[in-house]
């Protein structure tokens, strides 16, 4: 068995080590990978971008699964060149993915499967959306991807008119129209569940940090940390948000003639009146990847191989350990609004047996692992309670060191303290 995995980030190796756990031993590939990537399976230098190179080496290399990590080539429709190769991929049609493509899309599709969520207008020029805004805080979207940061929380008339100046005039990350919505209170959860075309299955809840400092301040960034479980979030919560959001999306779409096969992620806030989605990702999150794979108990290559299958995942059920898990995201210096490359990394070999690395923005230069820009590593732990395996996974962070290091020292805290 050939297993093909797309991308370069934290997300990504957290899937290389999964699929390594798999009882059929399978060939791992990847593209282009990062350093740590590079230790743990075979990779190519092709760009995720490169859509006909990924083909042709999928072809070549004579690959039975292509596991696509990051959101851009499944946009692009990657999964659907797979297809017409005869490819078996993981991965939602480039129809379905507009659900992360375009915010637009995705609030269409909430409405039409009645999906709670925000209240919004869709628009397209400056002074249309700040005519729209009746109350601040108020939140602004670019339509299209924006690698996790084309997301503004303006708490005045100043910065709403900053930031449609940077999407609408500026066309920052190329948008031409944006999401204007109303402020939601609650916390924040993330659910992925795996889905067959027709049925949606969920995985393990998750928290994560979008903000670059502790207490949620500074710009948004990919996400500096995650934990799982949630306190308050256990099988019966998980359920009905699955029967409410996740599914409902899975039908409608497959009766527009555009089945979901691969990750629905649901970002969703837990507000007074109910979970409402904030937005619709169709690939593993990162960093909730690798927080949420350590602890599956079930086959990560077999489920996804189902998932592939319109009703493979019929009779599907996940195993959890009931561990708990800590991911703790080390960023370059400079991040999110630039980014150090070239960094040596140290400490690496020091981390304990038990806690695991995964790699994100690394490379190797001269025999050394170096920093790639970004965030460039992930430290996970395991534990008995969120304490433990917060404890572990900060101990093991604070044993690597590079130049400007940054991380968030409030990672899983409020689980610490909800479960004491």
């Amino acid at each position: 068995m050939r297993v093909f995995i797309v991308g370069a980030g934290g997300r990504e190796h957290a899937i290389v080590r999964a699929l390594r756990r798999s009882a059929s031993a399978p060939d791992l590939l990847a593209a282009p990978g990062n350093a740590g990537i590079a230790r743990d399976a075979r990779t190519l230098e092709l760009g995720v971008d490169d859509l006909d190179g990924l083909v042709a080496a999928a072809r070549n290399e004579a690959v039975d699964l292509v596991v696509v990590g990051p959101e851009a080539p499944l946009v692009e429709g990657l999964a659907d060149a797979l297809a017409d190769a005869g490819i078996t991929c993981f991965g939602p049609s480039g129809t379905a993915s507009r659900l992360e493509g375009s915010k637009a899309f995705a609030k269409e599709i909430m409405a039409a499967s009645g999906v709670p969520t925000a209240d919004h207008r869709v628009v397209t020029e400056l002074d249309e959306a700040m005519a729209v805004i009746e109350r601040y805080p108020t939140v602004i979207k670019a339509d299209g991807l924006a690698a996790g940061k084309g997301v503004v929380i303006a708490q005045d008339e100043g910065e709403a008119r900053e930031a449609l100046q940077s999407l609408l005039v500026e066309r920052r990350y190329g948008t031409e129209r944006v999401v204007v919505e109303e402020h939601l209170e609650g916390e924040e959860l993330s659910l992925l569940a795996l889905c067959d075309g027709e049925r949606a299955v969920a995985m393990a809840p998750a928290q994560d940090y979008k903000r670059i400092f502790d207490g949620d301040r500074g710009p948004n960034t990919g996400g500096m940390g995650s934990y799982s479980p949630v306190p308050g979030i256990g099988p019966d919560e998980v359920g009905e948000i699955v029967r409410t959001v996740h599914q409902p999306v899975v039908d409608t779409l497959r009766g527009r003639g555009m089945p979901f096969h691969g990750v629905l992620y649901a970002g969703l806030m837990l507000t007074g009146a109910g979970p409402k989605v904030l937005e619709f990702n169709v690939r593993f999150g990162d960093p909730e990847t690798q927080a949420v794979l350590p602890r599956l108990r079930s086959d990560l290559l077999d489920v996804l191989q189902r998932a592939t299958r319109t009703g493979g995942l019929a009779d599907a059920t996940l195993q959890w350990d009931d561990a708990w898990a800590v991911t703790v995201v080390l960023a370059s210096a400079g991040y999110p609004a630039s980014s150090s490359r070239g960094d040596v990394i140290r400490g690496l070999d020091a981390v304990p047996p038990g806690v695991e690395v995964t790699h994100a923005g690394t490379a190797l230069s001269d025999g050394d692992v170096v920093t790639a820009g970004g965030r460039v590593l992930n430290v996970t732990a395991l534990g008995p309670d969120p304490g433990a395996a917060r404890d572990a996974a900060y101990a093991g962070a604070d044993m690597i060191d590079f130049q400007g290091k940054q991380l968030r020292r409030d990672i899983a805290l409020r689980a610490v303290e909800r479960v004491a």
